[in-house]
């Protein structure tokens, strides 16, 4: 099959998937609230780029299709000039950028946690790099004379909830210090316009932080003082503007509501987890990560014709990947890989170790590093356990990033 004739078979299934048809191999739709599909298969891992038609997938309203000269976004707020920006002007009257991003779900291994947390079972297939195309934040701003210091940038979604009796919109605000350094009003993904289900005609591009941070169909700016929180957004037009930001996509224990504040003083999620003045960390920027794309979990390989390529990628969010190890015996003994490929700030970086290995069952696992020195832990702890080398269990199942649990078994022959 060509290369074509999988992206077309895959488009068809991400139509169907997304179009909730009984029966599609994929699909999950949780209490009418999420659509999602993952990566196409593991070899999508083994290579730097993701195709469109294999990007992972996840929404939770309805998708949007709106015509993109019909769509205005809103600005507002901190700033001297009041704006209704047309596409037109967001296209034409700033700079361009096309800049390089892995996006990974926050809830990206959730499937790992045991025991079970909520909503989708992630397991390894909700992240994916693509290149990104649209007008930098930064030169829209500085245009309408917005207040940028210790300020934040709220973006609101153009999508509803379907569900009967809730009344929250998303929305999510991002550190003005975050915005000016590399955000973008992104309407193309690899060179193409944004397809419906990544938030045609323009949506919110967080290069590093996790995807929920990079609001589709956004439809409404704000500059403000303070993340969204307080009774102007509680109860905004009989709306609560602030459940996906101060609620969901928080790391807690189970039975916890956490408490909304109105600022923190650092946006990296590993800081967070291990700072005593943040109670229940908001998953922002994403922890260092890896995954094996090749062999595939359960193959037997023969080595035969000489040594046998373990090839993966890692990404550490706004930071780089420093070393990638790897281990063949379920994580006794450790091995540097080659980190091979572009080398693009915010997006993965491939990694290769050719393996001679002896016949029999082995379980190849992946480690990274990042450039603070940070490597991924072990394990993921139980909810009643003190966290040593492993990830805390948390009621969300929110950025994971254990490395046994990704583990894969291969049968050399």
């Amino acid at each position: 099959m060509s290369n074509t004739e999988r992206s077309e078979n895959r488009r068809r299934e991400i139509d169907d998937i997304l179009a909730r048809k009984p029966g599609t191999k994929g699909v999950t739709d949780l209490a009418d609230r999420y659509r999602v599909v993952g990566a196409a298969d593991r070899e999508t891992y083994a290579n730097w780029l993701t195709p469109v038609a294999e990007h992972y997938v996840c929404h939770r309203n309805e998708t949007l299709d709106p015509v993109a000269e019909e769509w205005t976004v809103e600005l507002g707020g901190a700033v001297e000039r009041d704006a209704e920006l047309e596409m037109a002007a967001i296209r034409e009257e700033y700079p361009t950028v096309a800049v390089a991003h892995t996006m990974e779900c926050a809830g990206n291994g959730r499937g790992y946690f045991e025991p079970e947390t909520g909503s989708v079972q992630w397991e390894y297939g909700a992240v994916s790099t693509a290149f990104w195309t649209g007008t930098p934040l930064r030169s829209v701003l500085v245009d309408h004379g917005a207040a940028t210091d210790d300020m934040w940038l709220t973006a609101v979604g153009g999508d509803r909830p379907e569900v009967d009796g809730e009344n929250d919109r998303f929305a999510r605000s991002i550190s003005m210090e975050k915005v000016l350094a590399d955000c973008v009003l992104a309407y193309e993904v690899n060179g193409q316009p944004l397809p419906p289900e990544h938030g045609h005609p323009v949506r919110l591009l967080v290069p590093g932080w996790y995807g929920v941070n990079s609001v589709k169909w956004v439809t409404e700016l704000h500059v403000t003082e303070t993340m969204v929180h307080g009774e102007e957004w509680t109860d905004r037009d009989g709306e609560d503007y602030t459940r996906w930001q101060q609620s969901s996509y928080r790391i807690h224990p189970e039975g916890v509501e956490p408490e909304s504040n109105a600022t923190i003083p650092t946006f990296d999620t590993w800081d967070q987890l291990e700072s005593a003045e943040i109670d229940h960390p908001y998953t922002f920027d994403q922890n260092v990560k890896s995954t094996i794309g090749a062999p595939d979990d359960g193959a037997t390989v023969s080595s035969e014709d000489g040594p046998i390529a373990v090839v993966g990628v890692a990404w550490a969010g706004d930071d780089a990947v420093t070393s990638v190890e790897v281990s063949t015996d379920g994580g006794e003994e450790w091995t540097e890989a080659e980190c091979v490929g572009p080398d693009y700030d915010c997006a993965w970086r491939l990694f290769r170790y050719d393996w001679e290995p002896a016949p029999g069952s082995h379980m190849l696992v992946s480690r990274a590093t990042d450039e603070r020195g940070r490597r991924q832990p072990m394990r993921i702890a139980a909810p009643e356990d003190e966290a040593d080398d492993e990830y805390p269990w948390n009621e969300g199942g929110y950025a994971e990033n254990a490395c046994l649990p990704h583990a894969v078994e291969v049968t050399v022959e």
